[in-house]
């Protein structure tokens, strides 16, 4: 369980860090969606490329 939640975890704070994403303001759901799924496939092909580069 810890070793799902520690994967998961690294993308959460990619995200949180790097794109200051904090908070949500409510603007609509369809919209915010969107946002946090471009959001994190920003945070997973960050988190790729860093990992290829020190590989």
């Amino acid at each position: 369980k810890s070793s799902v939640r520690s994967k998961v975890e690294h993308v959460f704070a990619v995200v949180k860090r790097l794109f200051g994403y904090h908070k949500t303001r409510y603007r609509g759901l369809r919209k915010q969606t969107a946002k946090l799924n471009i959001m994190f496939a920003l945070a997973n092909l960050y988190l790729a490329d860093r990992f290829s580069v020190e590989a």
